[in-house]
């Protein structure tokens, strides 16, 4: 997992020196306008996200064909990420594309990509998931479905947002898998969870892991409430030690049918 924390620590100092701990119910229009840039939410046929920035006046524009209101508050913190963060020489205009804004990619990507992108989602993420908020929010709660949902909720965020902050943070010990268009694109583990991961880059989920069911299910939604947490196998997803005992999983999956894709989250209890 790449360590840079220059987004998240423009965005600490950023809080500290408005005077706020979070800015979950302030208006983003408000919010960029008090930044001395502008919102503009209008169609933008092939992006989620612009920047532009002129002379005297710099445009954020958000998609408003966006359906849900959490992915546009992350796009909107992820442009200002770039504002804050980088120089109007590298970032005139850019746009945002769901891969932009993607927190789950692998090293190469981002690195093709630049750190400019790494830098404004880490920016977005402490912005709106302040560490100490969300670490008080989530003290002494098991990890579920449920708990996902009720941070989506209290921030005001994505539930692959919520994933990634409570993975990046170390919060659970948790193995989280992007799978787009039937195969595992790349995953991710917290810091310390020492588990071997099977070969399954560039493959198809294991045959007996719910990430399947979904694909087999053309990406819709197969389960609800507590049924989201579907009992596996540790031998789904990882390697056994010599005489080790399988043991019980759980396995959370995210489906997005339109984009083909599924965030698949594992954990032991």
């Amino acid at each position: 997992m790449i360590r840079n924390s220059r987004g998240s620590n423009r965005a600490k100092a950023l809080l500290k020196e408005i005077g706020f701990d979070e800015i979950t119910d302030i208006p983003l229009d408000i919010f960029v306008a008090g930044l001395g840039a502008t919102l503009i939410e209008e169609k933008l046929p092939s992006s989620d996200g612009k920047i532009i920035r002129g002379n005297s006046k710099t445009l954020i524009k958000v998609n408003s064909n966006i359906q849900f209101e959490e992915r546009k508050r992350f796009t909107v913190a992820h442009e200002i990420g770039h504002f804050l963060l980088h120089d109007k020489l590298d970032l005139e205009i850019h746009d945002e594309t769901p891969n932009t804004l993607n927190w789950f990619n692998n090293a190469e990507q981002q690195a093709k990509k630049g750190i400019q992108e790494w830098e404004a989602n880490d920016f977005a993420s402490e912005l709106l998931m302040p560490e100490d908020i969300i670490r008080k929010a989530a003290f002494k709660k098991k990890f579920s479905p449920d708990l996902v949902k009720e941070l989506s909720e209290r921030f005001k965020t994505s539930l692959t947002s919520i994933i990634y902050r409570l993975l990046s943070l170390n919060i659970y010990p948790l193995f989280v898998v992007f799978i787009n268009n039937g195969q595992v694109k790349y995953w991710s583990k917290s810091d310390g969870y020492w588990i071997k991961i099977k070969e399954i880059t560039k493959l198809s989920p294991p045959e007996d892991s719910v990430a399947q069911e979904y694909i087999d299910a053309k990406y819709d939604f197969l389960y609800s409430g507590k049924d989201k947490a579907q009992s596996i196998y540790k031998s789904t997803w990882f390697e056994l030690k010599d005489d080790e005992d399988d043991s019980d999983f759980f396995e959370y999956c995210i489906p997005y049918k339109q984009l083909k894709t599924i965030i698949s989250v594992v954990w032991e209890e």
